[in-house]
């Protein structure tokens, strides 16, 4: 028994070092769970993958499980910091490394990538996402009829683009999107597929949406990034006397955009506001409107920009919350010189409309 609190005490002591204090994949803080074969310290989300992995990973608690004398040296010796400087050694400046509140599959991918396909660990390994192009085939949801159909999806570092195509692709690809002017995100729950991703980009001014999945989950994590906020809120018009109209709303933060689709799955955007800085005359708030017609939620947000006041409502306070303080994070980030630039493109859009 002496020994197993010796053990249990050399682990936390061990986890509270600054190398080892947040979780070798994800890099949440305090992680409770190791890797005894790895010699890493992972939160719990993380430690779910590795236990899918039985044959290169195997996962203790380092406060519940007993550990003997032989592991805890393992974990002595080697570390998160070690294993960054093994399994990371080569990773593509462009790869995705997931943050602690990204979804499933883009942990999967990458803790799959690191210690099962061991992907990083030479600098000449070859990989199909750095050979130039990479080829591959996805469901992509319909426009019209909302049907997933098979795509061919060609991702071209020559020139920097994204194609795809339909069946006969004799005629040339249906869209060639510049990769610096679109988005990935992996969305499972609002595609209804695990590996679900929504792909956003920019065409004729306007926010285009195509909703797509991978089988096997093989996705790569080029360009990804999260949004900061979405979800569903009432919108009434400029004079405020509009009936209120229920709209799925995502917030951008890198482009400071927030955009508004009839619902959450449309492939083009109804319309966007542009989000400036405090310094601007830019700012939000908590509200409870009176003399509006037609909503049926009561948890109010009011987004004041120099040319209109905008009224939103949410369903639940708790929405409300999360709402105004996510359009306080953009509102408190000083404007960049490409900043002035979308503020332009979205006043030429709101104008066109």
């Amino acid at each position: 028994m002496a020994n197993r609190e010796k053990n249990k005490k050399t682990l936390l002591e061990l986890v509270k070092l600054p190398e080892n204090s947040c979780c070798a994949d994800c890099g949440a803080a305090d992680p409770d769970w190791a890797s005894c074969t790895l010699g890493i310290f992972v939160c719990l989300n993380c430690s779910g993958t590795h236990r899918n992995l039985p044959s290169v990973s195997r996962i203790k608690s380092i406060r519940l499980d007993f550990w003997d004398d032989e592991l805890v040296q393992f974990m002595k010796a080697n570390g998160n910091r070690a294993a960054k400087n093994f399994y990371e050694k080569f990773v593509p400046v462009f790869y995705y490394q997931p943050q602690p509140d990204d979804c499933e599959v883009l942990r999967e991918q990458w803790i799959r990538a690191k210690y099962e396909r061991m992907e990083f660990t030479e600098e000449k390994t070859e990989r199909p996402y750095t050979a130039g192009v990479y080829e591959g085939m996805l469901w992509k949801k319909g426009k019209d009829n909302g049907q997933f159909l098979e795509r061919k999806f060609v991702l071209s570092v020559h020139d920097f683009t994204l194609k795809y195509y339909k069946e006969d692709e004799s005629k040339g690809p249906k869209a060639t999107i510049s990769v610096k002017d679109l988005n990935a995100t992996f969305q499972p729950e609002k595609i209804g597929h695990a590996y679900g991703l929504q792909i956003t980009y920019c065409v004729d001014d306007h926010t285009r949406n195509l909703f797509v999945y991978h089988k096997n989950g093989r996705l790569i994590p080029w360009i990804t990034r999260r949004y900061l906020k979405e979800g569903y809120m009432e919108k009434t018009g400029p004079l405020q006397r509009e009936p209120f109209k229920k709209r799925w709303f995502i917030l951008d933060s890198l482009d400071r955009k927030l955009l508004y689709f009839k619902t959450r799955l449309d492939a083009i955007e109804l319309g966007v506001v542009f989000i400036g800085s405090e310094s601007h005359g830019y700012s939000v708030r908590e509200c409870v409107p009176k003399g509006t017609r037609g909503n049926k939620w009561k948890c109010g947000v009011i987004v004041e920009t120099p040319d209109r006041q905008f009224v939103f409502m949410c369903e639940q306070e708790r929405d409300q919350r999360e709402w105004v303080e996510a359009l306080k994070t953009v509102i408190s980030k000083p404007m960049m010189p490409q900043d002035y630039t979308s503020k332009i493109i979205t006043l030429l859009i709101r104008c066109a409309n």
